[in-house]
C-alpha cells in the first residue's frame, strides 16, 4: 500500500463524516479539525481508517499527527510492523522509496 492510496481512504472516511467535503480536493497538508471536523468526527475518522486498514493503533499515538499527511505515514509504519502473515491477509504489502 501507498501513502497516495492511505491519503484516498482517509479522504474517503472523512467524506463519510463531512459529506459537505464530497467535491474536497484533499492535501496532505490538510488537518481534519480546519475541514470542519470536532473531536468525535476525528476519533471517528481515524476509527474506520483503522478497520478499512486491519489495524488498531493507541489512541495516545494519534494525537501526534498534525494533518492528514501525518496520519498516512503512521497508518504505514502501523502496517509496516505489522507481522508479515497480517500483510498478506489484507494483501498490503508497500514499500517506502529507498527501501
Amino acid at each position: 500500500m501507498t501513502i497516495t492510496e492511505v491519503l484516498d481512504l482517509i479522504a474517503r472516511h472523512t467524506r463519510e463524516i463531512l459529506p459537505g467535503l464530497e467535491n474536497h480536493q484533499f492535501a496532505p497538508t490538510d488537518r481534519l479539525v480546519d475541514l470542519g471536523a470536532n473531536s468525535v468526527d476525528r476519533a471517528e475518522i481515524a476509527m474506520l481508517v483503522q478497520e478499512s486498514l486491519g489495524l488498531s493503533v493507541p489512541r495516545v499515538e494519534l494525537f501526534g499527527p498534525k494533518n492528514i499527511g501525518e496520519l498516512a505515514e503512521l497508518f504505514l509504519q502501523k502496517l509496516d510492523a505489522s507481522s508479515p502473515s497480517h500483510r498478506e491477509e489484507m494483501n498490503l504489502g508497500h514499500q517506502m522509496p529507498g527501501d
